[in-house]
């Protein structure tokens, strides 16, 4: 399996998000924002940073790069695509999932171990989980507060399509303490919590195991494995 990982100008996690995948068993492919090909990739990564300096909003400029018209294009054909905390941004500004990330609401950055529960493990990047499932992954955020009309949170709620949320404590304001949600097909999933910095043991979160062995980031790339080759 080839899953793509983009880089635009300001990202810093695609070697993480990149290394994720090969440790899951599949090959990672980085695709630049000026690509106007996937270059046949089964699966797309928008990973953490800053794309473009954050300027405007987060993720507004990167929603007009050349490769996101090819990256909207496959994933609202199916293609299973992940957004990682400025990749949630992208996809929101990319209207692939509804809401926005909006200034966390203490006004300050935020970096810590974040527990999550697993709440929707039918998505193609969650189905390795158990819905209920509590998990521990890095957070960092400064632009991590998820906000959407009244209407639309319902309509998330009611059609299991948040896919996480935050345990433990609220970090950054978001409404209804949701960390991730996914699209109606739940091949595009958007969450703010970094699982690619938890996959391997010695440089994840602290565990019942011991200091930095915290592997809980590790499903949402071998649940995408899962789910190509279901199909």
């Amino acid at each position: 399996m080839r899953v793509g990982v983009v880089q635009f100008p300001g990202s810093l996690d695609e070697r993480d998000a990149q290394r994720a995948v090969t440790l899951s068993g599949a090959r990672a492919v980085s695709l630049w924002h000026g690509d106007d090909s996937l270059s046949d990739v089964d699966a797309v990564i928008l990973p953490g940073g800053f794309s473009y300096g954050d300027y405007l909003r987060c993720g507004a400029i990167a929603r007009f790069a050349p490769v996101m018209e090819k990256v909207v294009d496959a994933a609202n054909g199916g293609m299973p695509v992940l957004g990682i905390c400025n990749g949630f941004q992208i996809l929101c500004e990319s209207h692939l999932l509804p809401g926005a990330l909006i200034r966390n609401s203490h006004q300050h950055f935020i970096c810590r171990d974040q527990k999550l529960v697993v709440e929707n493990a039918s998505t193609a990047w969650t189905n390795s989980y158990a819905a209920g499932e509590e998990i521990t992954i890095p957070l960092k955020n400064g632009e991590g507060g998820y906000v959407a009309q009244q209407s639309v949170l319902d309509e998330l709620e009611a059609t299991g399509r948040v896919v996480a949320r935050y345990t433990g404590g609220n970090p950054n304001g978001s409404l209804r303490d949701i960390a991730g949600i996914t699209n109606e097909r739940g091949n595009v999933v958007g969450l703010m919590p970094h699982p690619e910095h938890a996959v391997e043991a010695g440089f994840g979160p602290d565990s019942a195991s011991g200091m930095r062995t915290g592997i809980d980031g590790q499903g949402f790339f071998t649940s995408v494995i899962r789910s190509l080759l279901s199909q």
